[in-house]
């Protein structure tokens, strides 16, 4: 009798990357970092808040065609670090709740189409599209079972990330619940630096202040010695005429003349 030896089944790869670049142009990718940097700052105090760009997000183990990279995505209650993929199974079963999209002229319909339906299908809360060649902005959230259309979008507060939406002209405007604006990573170097050097400033405006300050507790010191020298002067001479006096006083009584 012959005995099979069956073979293991291989692993199933997921790969960490589709292949696809992750902007189709400068614009694109500058806004995809302005997300990705807004939300990471937004969030930075939550350790079990996990933000990610363009990160192959596979929902289905053992599934590696079904998959997508969002333009960005948040995971409430997954924490924060490096992962070269989301594979859902592995995060507690959390689909993300929030997920962007940046269009390119690149994007067709259909694609867009059959995203808003993976979102839908695998769980996600709330979906934004931004396009920022023609300032359009679109919104999804999830009533029951599918992601409905938010209108209108401008002034929108989303419930999960507190951010209010709008636009300015063409630009893409959130708005965090303390009033800080998104803003591109060289605008937040920019602002840094900025602050930096307004900071320098009063620190020289300050170091100004107590030099001129410490200058007129000088000058008062040099007068209040000044005042202290006359004032022992005058105790000197008045101490040396009261001398004399006495010294005129014990001679014209020596001398038996008439004071």
């Amino acid at each position: 009798m012959s005995v099979q030896h069956l073979k293991a089944p291989k692993p199933i790869i997921y790969p960490d990357s589709d292949g696809k670049p992750m902007a189709d142009n400068t614009k694109q990718y500058r806004w995809i970092a302005t997300l990705v940097a807004g939300l990471e700052a937004l969030f930075a105090n939550d350790p079990n808040v996990f933000v990610a760009g363009d990160l192959l997000w596979y929902p289905v183990e053992g599934d590696n065609k079904t998959r997508i990279a969002p333009d960005a995505l948040v995971v409430f209650g997954r924490p924060k670090g490096d992962r070269g993929s989301y594979r859902q199974w592995e995060e507690d079963d959390l689909a993300p709740q929030v997920v962007f999209e940046v269009l390119s002229p690149g994007n067709t319909r259909k694609e867009m189409a059959d995203k808003l339906a993976f979102y839908e299908h695998y769980g996600v809360e709330e979906y934004y599209l931004y396009d920022p060649d023609h300032g359009a902005l679109q919104g999804w959230q999830r009533q029951g079972g599918q992601l409905m259309a938010i209108a209108p979008m401008r002034g929108w507060a989303s419930p999960r990330l507190g951010l209010r939406f709008d636009l300015d002209g063409m630009d893409l405007c959130l708005t965090t619940p303390d009033g800080r604006r998104f803003v591109s990573p060289m605008q937040s170097i920019q602002q840094a630096e900025q602050e930096a050097q307004r900071a320098e400033q009063e620190k020289q405006r300050a170091e100004q202040e107590k030099q001129r300050a410490d200058s007129a507790e000088q000058r008062a010191e040099s007068a209040e010695q000044r005042a202290d020298s006359a004032e022992q002067r005058a105790e000197n001479a008045e101490q040396r005429a009261a001398a004399a006096e006495s010294e005129l006083a014990r001679l014209r009584d020596l001398l038996n003349l008439p004071r």
